[in-house]
C-alpha cells in the first residue's frame, strides 16, 4: 500500500512539473498559447504547442508578453495599439516585412492617394498617402497596414503640379 502511495504521488509530481514547464503567450486578443518557445526573432515569435513537434509562428506584435515555465521570467513583447476609428489613424502601424502579420485577421484591403492635380513636394504627397491609407485602415478598426504597392508618378509638365502617390496596403487587427 505504501510503496501504490508513493509510486502514484512521484508520478503525479512528474506530471505536475512537466505541465509547468509549459511557457505561456498571451496574445492582445485575449487568447493564451501553452506550448515551447522555440526562438523570438526580429519580427517573430516561434513555438511548439505542447505534445507537438510542428513550429508554429506568431507575430510580435500580435503578442503581450511570453511568460517562460521553466525560470518564471515575464518577457514583455509588444504595447497593445488601440483603434476605435478613424480618428485614431495615427496610432496604426505600418508592416514592412510579411512575417509581421502572422497570427493577425485581415480586416480587409485599402488604399491612400494623393489627388493627381496638386502643391505637394515628393515626400509631402508620399506623407499624404500614407495618411490616408492608415485613415481607411483605422475606419476598418484595423491596427495594422502591410503595404504591398506604393507608386508615385511624375508628369510635372505643367504649372499644376501632376505628382500623384498612391500606396495600397492590406489591413490587420488582434
Amino acid at each position: 500500500m505504501k510503496h501504490t502511495l508513493l509510486t502514484l504521488t512521484l508520478i503525479i509530481g512528474a506530471l505536475v512539473s512537466t505541465f509547468a514547464q509549459n511557457d505561456k503567450l498571451f496574445k492582445h486578443n485575449g487568447e493564451t498559447i501553452d506550448g515551447n518557445v522555440v526562438r523570438v526573432a526580429e519580427y517573430t515569435i516561434v513555438f511548439k504547442y505542447v505534445n507537438e513537434d510542428a513550429e508554429q509562428t506568431v507575430s510580435k506584435y500580435a503578442v503581450e508578453k511570453i511568460v517562460y515555465g521553466k525560470s518564471g521570467r515575464i518577457e514583455k513583447i509588444s504595447d497593445k495599439v488601440t483603434v476605435t476609428g478613424k480618428a485614431d489613424w495615427e496610432k496604426v502601424v505600418l508592416l514592412e516585412d510579411k512575417s509581421e502579420i502572422a497570427g493577425l485577421t485581415k480586416g480587409g484591403d485599402v488604399r491612400g492617394k494623393t489627388a493627381f492635380i496638386n502643391f505637394h513636394t515628393g515626400n509631402s504627397g508620399d506623407k499624404s498617402a500614407e495618411k490616408k491609407l492608415k485613415q481607411a485602415a483605422a475606419e476598418l478598426g484595423c491596427q495594422f497596414v502591410y503595404v504591398t504597392s506604393e507608386k508615385a508618378t511624375n508628369a510635372n509638365n505643367d504649372s499644376l503640379g501632376g505628382n500623384q502617390d498612391i500606396k495600397k496596403g492590406l489591413a490587420y487587427k488582434y
